[in-house]
């Protein structure tokens, strides 16, 4: 009886270690396929950085649109001015907003980011800002690497 009793919390022990165990190489996992797909990225012609919301807005969703505006003002003047990135606030509620907002395929609050190549639209949504919205100085810099990246800088 005291085997059963002893054999069972192992058990259960080993299985929670072996989850996490899982876990971590699933994470190094898709960094390092984010950082190779980031790698293979060419230079686009433009980029669409887009937060997109209801006119019902959380102080989250509020946070996205703000610190997305100030790095493009902050670290992309020149590209402002030659037109390579066009930073927007879109309000899915709108009427002249449904046709953008379907082409983006927003339905809610959301960060997309358009990388036009060729005249060809590459929309990605990131959900990583919404983690990041607490710590200004690391939302700003995940975002200005991401589109660096966008325009092979």
């Amino acid at each position: 009886m005291n085997k059963k009793v002893l054999i069972l919390p192992l058990l259960i022990l080993s299985v929670f270690i072996f989850a996490g165990c899982g876990t971590k190489n699933t994470e190094n996992t898709t960094q390092t396929n984010e950082v190779k797909a980031s790698e293979n990225i060419l230079k686009a012609d433009k980029v669409q950085v887009f937060t997109f919301h209801a006119t019902q807005r959380c102080a989250t969703c509020i946070a996205i649109g703000k610190l997305s505006g100030e790095v493009v003002e902050e670290y992309y003047q020149p590209e402002l001015r030659d037109g390579k990135i066009e930073v927007r606030e879109i309000n899915i509620d709108l009427p002249e907003n449904k046709e953008l907002a379907t082409k983006f395929q927003a339905s809610g609050s959301s960060l997309k980011i358009n990388a036009i190549y060729d005249g060809q639209d590459h929309i990605t949504e990131d959900t990583a800002v919404w983690r990041l919205t607490s710590n200004p100085t690391q939302y700003k810099s995940y975002l200005k690497n991401k589109i660096d990246a966008l325009l092979g800088k």
